[in-house]
């Protein structure tokens, strides 16, 4: 980022702030060596790993588990033209511990479509990195709001 481009970099705590707000997101991984990108909702864990939930046979948790993967959220205020972007990097993997899947089950994100065997995936908030777009602002300082 350059100053005066509109952006402000946010530190950790103000990106895992506003990822704790947020509900959806998409995960960022490979397949068939390209990339790959899906929407999901998710919430964050007690120590700020991103947890899914899906179908324990989901391409999705075949695809990430052991992988490194990338995941992000924002809000954007077009018409203001401000928002947020949060991008966590980290390893993928799923929860096969079943005292963490009982308590993942109370307290995880809820399964948007039901399945019959689903399982939890961790993404481990090993990088957080995240931007704010102060609303008006250009490279120049000019207002654009007026």
């Amino acid at each position: 980022m350059y100053p005066n481009d509109g952006f402000r970099e946010l530190d950790r705590q103000e990106c895992l702030r506003l990822l704790a707000k947020a509900s959806v997101g998409r995960v960022v991984h490979t397949r068939n060596a390209l990339p790959a990108v899906l929407p999901v909702n998710f919430c964050l864990d007690l120590d700020s790993a991103v947890l899914l939930r899906t179908a324990a046979d989901s391409e999705l948790s075949r695809a990430i588990d052991g992988a490194v993967v990338a995941f992000e959220s924002d809000e954007v205020d077009a018409a203001a033209h401000s928002g947020w972007s949060v991008v966590v990097t980290g390893r993928a993997a799923v929860v096969t511990d079943p005292a963490e899947h009982d308590r993942l089950s109370r307290t995880g994100p809820r399964s948007w479509f039901a399945s019959p065997e689903e399982v939890f995936v961790r993404i481990e908030a090993e990088l957080v990195t995240g931007r704010e777009l102060v609303g008006g602002r250009t490279l120049y300082g000019v207002d654009l709001s007026a």
